[in-house]
């Protein structure tokens, strides 16, 4: 059976559910799964739990545990990535030092400041996991769920030929159920083909029947309560003509035009959602949760949530098709984009592996706002492949909420000061 590697297993809400979905396929559940993490701690938690997990499911899935990334990656089929390089202690720097300067990110772990700083303390590590996939595991697949997704797969893709890798997230079927609720139709009825890059992928289609359900939610939109609910991406509907996948609170960090001016701030940015601090409560929050249901005071509730892993692995080895959207090197893919930045398009995957979709062209107007992020992506890859603070620097410069309210000195002063903070 296939062995299953997660590393950076510390991540208590994430193991839980992706060790439940893998665990939920008949063809998986005897499956090896090693946990793998730097954190000693959060790692007896999490496989005291998947123990459980394994007994109350009834399956005779293999649990391995272990702090040593090698051990985890020996003889691996699939190696899933879910880490934080720096922790919280270097994310609060990447939100804090920026806001000095004006830079405010709700966020922050995607693009701007927050994500060119994260992505270069996360690809270094994915360059040395690569490094060992060649040599312990070199038929694996990498499956990143780890922000920021373009800039690491990316990274990633220009640091190995040999590793098969795709990033994912869960932003498009996400969202695509939450539209689904605002006009009304059950969402298991609902098709769509949506493309573009992570966090800023665009619904090109959103039918039911082979009918267009756009006219739907632009009507849905005038209901205050729905427009209230996704300020932004609703006013980027109204004016380029597609929904977004990425959430309000996000989106707003990736455009001009939402965080430069307090006026128009208050009126589309808030309620806010400071994701840092909501890191913080999870940690406890998750650490309450596990030691519970341990204990037995609250209950194992056993249900397969709708990130993808689970169903790439089970058609993988089973060949029972399916399709998701994921992360890949654009090779013509969408034809209007860079070719070999990292887009995020529909896949279908069965046992002879991930194929990737031809999508075209995008809308013109989708085309330029992925570009305006392709640029910081681009430079910030760099900065990590040259090891080049100068592209650090350009990096953050084409950041489009940050050139709008910066001068290219102001920039790099506060990129120095990040340097300095995030040293270590």
């Amino acid at each position: 059976m296939a062995k299953i590697t997660i590393i950076g297993a510390g991540s208590l809400v994430f193991t839980r559910n992706i060790v439940g979905d893998i665990l939920s396929f008949p063809d998986l559940a005897e499956s090896t799964i090693c946990l793998m993490d730097i954190h000693k701690g959060r790692l007896d938690l999490i496989t005291q739990y998947i123990n459980k997990l394994v007994k109350l499911m009834g399956v005779g899935a293999k649990i391995e545990t272990t702090t040593d990334r090698k051990k985890a990656l020996k003889g691996a089929d699939y190696v899933l990535v879910t880490i934080q390089a720096g922790g919280l202690e270097m994310f609060e720097k990447d939100i804090e030092i920026p806001l000095k300067y004006g830079i405010n990110q709700e966020v922050g772990d995607t693009l701007g400041p927050g994500g060119v700083f994260r992505g270069m303390r996360s690809l270094v590590v994915m360059q040395e996991i690569l490094k060992d996939m060649e040599k312990l595991c070199p038929d694996a697949y990498l499956i990143n769920y780890s922000n920021p997704m373009a800039i690491n797969c990316w990274g990633m893709y220009e640091s190995s030929k040999k590793i098969k890798i795709i990033g994912l997230c869960h932003s498009v079927q996400g969202t695509a159920e939450q539209l689904s609720k605002y006009i009304g139709v059950p969402f298991e009825e609902v098709n769509y083909w949506a493309a573009g890059i992570n966090h800023m992928s665009f619904y090109l289609k959103f039918e039911r029947n082979k009918k267009d359900l756009y006219p739907l939610l632009f009507e849905a939109m005038k209901r205050k309560e729905v427009f209230n609910d996704n300020k932004v991406r609703f006013e980027m509907m109204k004016h380029i003509g597609h929904f977004i996948t990425e959430s309000s609170f996000h989106l707003s960090e990736y455009l001009p035009y939402f965080r430069t001016r307090k006026k128009i701030f208050d009126k589309l940015c808030k309620p806010r959602w400071i994701y840092l601090n909501e890191c913080k409560e999870n940690v406890g929050n998750a650490y309450r949760l596990i030691k519970n249901q341990l204990s037995g005071k609250e209950e194992i509730r056993i249900r397969r949530s709708n990130e993808y892993a689970s169903l790439i692995i089970n058609s993988l080895e089973t060949g029972i098709q399916s399709r998701i959207n994921g992360n890949v090197k654009n090779t013509n893919l969408i034809t209007n984009l860079p070719y070999g930045c990292c887009v995020e398009v529909p896949c279908f995957i069965d046992k002879s592996g991930i194929h990737p979709a031809y999508v075209g062209e995008l809308p013109p107007q989708c085309a330029a706002l992925n570009r305006t992020n392709i640029n910081v992506q681009e430079l910030a890859v760099k900065a990590v492949l040259n090891r080049s603070k100068t592209q650090a620097f350009q990096a953050v410069m084409m950041d489009p909420l940050t050139s709008a309210l910066l001068t290219p000195a102001e920039i790099k002063k506060m990129v120095e000061e990040l340097f300095k903070a995030e040293k270590k």
